[in-house]
């Protein structure tokens, strides 16, 4: 491997960083537009493991943006974060696609005050495009939940 295919690996490691981060940010912080500019227009998004839906981005942005007005704090703490890149041969050092694992703890707070906190595995599917990554899905698998 050469300098300058571990540099450009390097730099898609800390872009697809930044694009997780950003979907952390975006969530916690309500920002719905945000939140839909981090997937690719065919990027799609799976709740149903925390007790959500599945859908369209954007469409699954419309029901965050109704469900977490439950919790108007919230704060969460993506880890452990797992990126292999893909071609269509399959997985390698570099390319246009990856796959991130990474671990989640949730702590929120109800409107009531009340204290929850969730935890669990993202898997996001990103993608190389000409706006730089993108997420083509994020499914969601909580794995454990507590008042």
């Amino acid at each position: 491997m050469t300098q300058r295919v571990d540099l450009a690996t390097v730099m898609d490691r800390l872009a697809i960083d930044d694009l997780i981060t950003g979907y952390a940010a975006a969530v916690d912080d309500a920002d719905w537009t945000g939140y839909r500019a981090l997937f690719t227009p065919d990027g799609r998004a799976d709740y149903r493991g925390s007790g959500g839906i599945e859908g369209p981005a954007a469409e699954v942005a419309d029901w965050l943006a109704e469900t977490l007005t439950l919790f108007p704090v919230r704060q969460h703490l993506i880890v452990n974060r797992r990126v292999l890149f893909r071609e269509a041969g399959g997985y390698q050092e570099s390319g246009d696609g990856a796959d991130i694992r990474a671990d989640y703890v949730n702590p929120m707070r109800f409107a009531t005050g009340e204290d929850f906190v969730c935890g669990g595995r993202y898997a996001f599917a990103a993608l190389r495009t000409g706006d730089g990554w993108r997420l083509s899905s994020v499914v969601v698998e909580e794995r454990w939940r507590r008042l």
